[in-house]
């Protein structure tokens, strides 16, 4: 074990409260939040209004959408995704695992969304996990699905239509409107 290993620095989520910038905190070690492209954020933009029109169509779910907000996890884990469908009433923070949770990958944050994220959001029981992958020449959407505690690959396309099972409602998003 290196030195790096074994004096990694160690942060609580009160702490990180406190600092300037944008930061992500798993398990103790922060996380720059890179500011999002132009691309980036056109691709939240048509999520939300394509969810939003979406679970107009299922009241009865009792879920909303939300972009950019901060998922409280533990006292040493916080993370932001991109954009969170949550069901049920949430009062200050979201403290319980989202229903879904969207994000949309970039070259530079591949590796936290496909493994560090992908890991922590199965442990904690987020139903649908989806990766957006905006890049000009390889654009596509991959949808897993927790099973029995592990994600599946569900779907990955980018010109097709989804139906989410959330709260007895199907939630239908045409996944060729949003890149």
């Amino acid at each position: 074990m290196g030195l790096a290993d074994r004096y990694l620095p160690y942060y609580t989520v009160e702490e990180r409260d406190k600092w300037q910038g944008d930061w992500e905190l798993i398990e103790g070690i922060p996380y720059a939040l890179a500011s999002p492209s132009l691309e980036h954020q056109k691709v939240v933009k048509n999520l939300l209004v394509e969810i939003d029109l979406a679970l107009k169509n299922c009241k009865e779910s009792g879920c909303e959408v939300i972009p950019d907000v901060d998922y409280y996890v533990s006292e040493d884990t916080v993370v932001r995704p991109d954009v969170v469908v949550i069901c049920g009433e949430v009062k200050d923070k979201i403290t319980i695992p989202p229903k879904i949770i969207f994000e949309i990958v970039s070259p530079s944050s591949v590796k936290m969304d496909e493994h560090i994220k992908f890991e922590l959001y199965e442990r904690e029981g987020v139903e649908y996990y989806c990766l957006v992958y905006p890049f000009k020449d390889r654009k596509h959407i991959k949808i897993f699905h927790l099973e029995d505690g592990k994600y599946k690959k569900v779907f990955e396309t980018v010109n097709q239509n989804f139906s989410f099972k959330l709260n007895n409602c199907q939630l239908s998003v045409d996944f060729s409107k949003i890149m």
